[in-house]
């Protein structure tokens, strides 16, 4: 197999939860700072590379950084800044996760030309202080499962109840996003954009066949909405294209498998076992093959003890999908330090290391071994480093041996992976 460079330095990446949402029964909120991100910046970033990970998934809270219209203040992530220089971590920046400025009206056209200009300012400034390239950004992170919680289920701004305003603020997210890309690339047009979504499949109720269309449409449709606008398949005079796109950046949970209850609610996860579960494998080819750039899964995880063998599951349906020509450069293990369920506060216990809090309110990191040694299992196994050295940007992943791994592990698409 000849060698075919990667795009990122390592094949196994991660990232740290960063909402700054306006939430529905807490005002605004930011999740680096209840994870107390900010403050253990550096502890944070030294794991990831004593596990063999040298990229990260990284936030600049839009709401927290434009306070005013046209007025940046960028100081809130130079730990991060620091921390990433320090340990050789290459970020890719999410400019908006599922926040946006206290009085902006996401359906006025005011909403794509200051997101524009902000993120050509965030731009302007972690390439200032950046220690290796290329840019890379998430402009908008979600904007299909966003236009769900934020303009259907009411759970954060902007608060909307219908399928139409869903549909209506998800353009409008795609619109800002494109705008974004425009704005960045007029100063880095070699930066990179890696646009990430869920990955899901929904199927009707056995009992309720009437509403298969319904389902289809969520699952084929619906999914779509934003990266068919990004991508200019629809929407062209919005401006998107497939060099927009860029990165497909494929979220995968075990919830992205449902049945479909409509009616304006969260769909209801499929339970193991479940003969309708399809194997992670005909997703990943299935959403790759309509836009054809290149791919990583962005996001995924499983919880408590089931992580180490949600990640052989994953690391397995991905190879299998490598064969049969997925365009793969690499899998996010997200996020590498726990997070709290947004609607109950308690934590998930879904991290490369969960936390516990000390009598001082402290948040300690503990890395959750049994994830640590299957990730180092993965690495091996595909020769990849399970530690860094001082300079992990000299080659990219090489896709060749990754590609070779698969053929010679030839593992089949499982359904039961879930």
């Amino acid at each position: 197999m000849k060698s075919q460079a990667g795009i990122f330095p390592t094949f196994f990446l991660s990232g740290f939860e960063c909402s700054s949402f306006a939430w529905k029964d807490r005002g605004r909120r930011d999740l680096a700072a209840e994870l107390q991100h900010y403050g253990h910046a550096d502890e944070d970033y030294a794991m990831l590379p004593r596990l063999g990970i040298a990229v990260a998934r990284e936030g600049i809270p839009w709401p927290l950084v434009e306070r005013s219209p046209g007025q940046y203040d960028f100081s809130l992530i130079d730990d991060f800044l620091t921390a990433q220089r320090r340990h050789n971590v290459l970020p890719i920046w999410d400019l908006c996760h599922y926040g946006y400025p206290d009085g902006l009206d996401p359906y006025s056209d005011a909403f794509a030309n200051r997101f524009a200009a902000y993120a050509q300012a965030a731009a302007r400034y972690v390439a200032e202080r950046a220690h290796h390239g290329p840019l890379c950004f998430t402009p908008v992170n979600e904007p299909t499962f966003w236009g769900y919680m934020g303009a259907e289920w009411a759970w954060c701004a902007p608060f909307g109840k219908s399928a139409e305003e869903r549909r209506r603020f998800t353009l409008a997210l795609a619109r800002a996003d494109i705008a974004a890309v425009k704005a960045i690339r007029a100063d880095f047009p070699d930066a990179r954009m890696v646009h990430i979504d869920p990955l899901i499949w929904v199927v009707h109720p056995r009992d309720r066949p009437d509403l298969a269309e319904e389902a289809r449409r969520e699952s084929y449709d619906d999914a779509y909405i934003a990266w068919d606008v990004i991508s200019g398949l629809k929407r062209p005079e919005y401006g998107g294209s497939p060099e927009t796109i860029d990165i497909l950046g494929f979220n995968n949970y075990s919830f992205g498998q449902m049945e479909y209850q409509g009616g304006g609610k969260p769909n209801q996860p499929l339970q193991p076992g479940d003969a309708r579960i399809r194997p992670l494998c005909d997703l990943l080819q299935e959403g790759w093959a309509k836009y054809k750039r290149p791919c990583i899964v962005a996001e995924t995880s499983g919880l408590h003890g089931g992580r180490p063998d949600w990640l052989n599951d994953i690391v397995c349906e991905s190879l299998a999908a490598v064969n049969r020509g997925v365009d793969l450069h690499g899998v996010c293990l997200f996020p590498a330090v726990d997070m709290t369920d947004w609607h109950t506060g308690k934590w998930l216990h879904m991290g490369i290391a969960d936390v516990e809090a000390l009598p001082n309110g402290t948040l300690m990191r503990k890395p959750f071994l049994p994830y640590v040694q299957m990730l180092q299992h993965w690495q091996e196994r595909l020769h990849r480093p399970t530690t860094l050295d001082s300079d992990p940007f000299d080659k990219s992943v090489d896709l060749g041996e990754v590609i070779r791994a698969a053929r010679q592990l030839d593992i089949a698409p499982d359904a039961n992976w879930h």
